[in-house]
């Protein structure tokens, strides 16, 4: 019996060693192990927050590429809160930036989840910001004001930190108006330039890229799982959602993939 169970633990050991890459999987770029992300959201919902999609899409392709991530929101509350069946104001509710994006943490709470003002980019090798309605109604004024919004004094001080810094910055869908707003010369992309719309999907924000021209950045068409490298500037943008879908998500997933992928990349530069 002894024996039996011996050999059967050398076998299943052999296994094990055998199968390092199921457990274990390095991605192409970054330091593995010890780049060190700053993921920025603001709120929980693509109407009103963070997008679902791409802020987990966001923190699994870290994960693939072995960065470890801090997961930061204002400390505030939000403009509104949607009802996302009616997509719709919800009348006489309010939510906190930073409980609402805790939804995202994985029970870690105030371990993982910190408030925006305690960001240093000097403790981060890069950020990243997904997209959703809470990027131009919660980080920024542009729902009301379109080109000429301010944004939350937070959300300008990182990005003009990470800037100084030579670190990367990625932005997925609406995400990009922030860096054009905060930042001169940018070249971004929010996908396509007008709606041509198909069984496929269509792209009802169009508006948004005459706004980031107007605020003196150059655009690039790409579609939704593509991404622009500004190597300059060290911005990566991915279109995702700008583009709408109501069931080609693998795109956005392989859209936030490859702006991660850029994002390790340059952060090793």
């Amino acid at each position: 019996m002894l024996a039996t169970r011996a050999l059967l633990s050398k076998q299943t050991m052999a296994v094990f060693s055998r199968q390092s890459a199921c457990f274990v999987h390095q991605g192409d770029y970054g330091n593995w192990g010890n780049t060190n992300v700053a993921v920025v959201f603001s709120g929980c919902g693509w109407w009103d927050g963070t997008d679902v999609h791409e802020g987990v899409y966001t923190m699994y392709h870290l994960s693939r590429h072995g960065a470890r991530f801090q997961m930061f929101a204002p400390n505030q509350q939000q403009m509104h809160v949607s009802d996302h069946i009616k997509k719709q104001p919800a009348p006489g509710e309010t939510r906190n930036m930073m409980m609402e994006a805790a939804r995202f943490s994985h029970g870690q709470g105030a371990t993982q989840m910190q408030d925006l003002s305690r960001l240093d980019a000097n403790s981060f090798d890069a950020v990243i910001f997904p997209g959703g309605h809470g990027i131009i109604k919660n980080l920024s004024s542009f729902v009301k004001e379109g080109k000429d919004c301010k944004l939350h004094s937070d959300v300008e001080k990182v990005l003009k930190d990470f800037h100084r810094l030579h670190k990367p910055i990625g932005l997925a869908s609406m995400a990009p108006v922030l860096a054009c707003r905060a930042l001169p010369n940018m070249e971004v992309t929010m996908g396509r330039e007008q709606d041509e719309g198909s069984r496929w999907g269509s792209w009802p924000h169009t508006s948004m890229v005459q706004a980031v021209r107007a605020m003196g950045a150059q655009h690039h068409v790409r579609e939704p799982y593509e991404v622009f490298v500004d190597e300059k500037n060290k911005v990566v943008s991915t279109p995702t959602f700008m583009w709408d879908t109501e069931y080609h998500f693998h795109y956005i997933f392989d859209g936030i993939g490859n702006m991660v992928k850029h994002v390790m990349r340059l952060s090793t530069k």
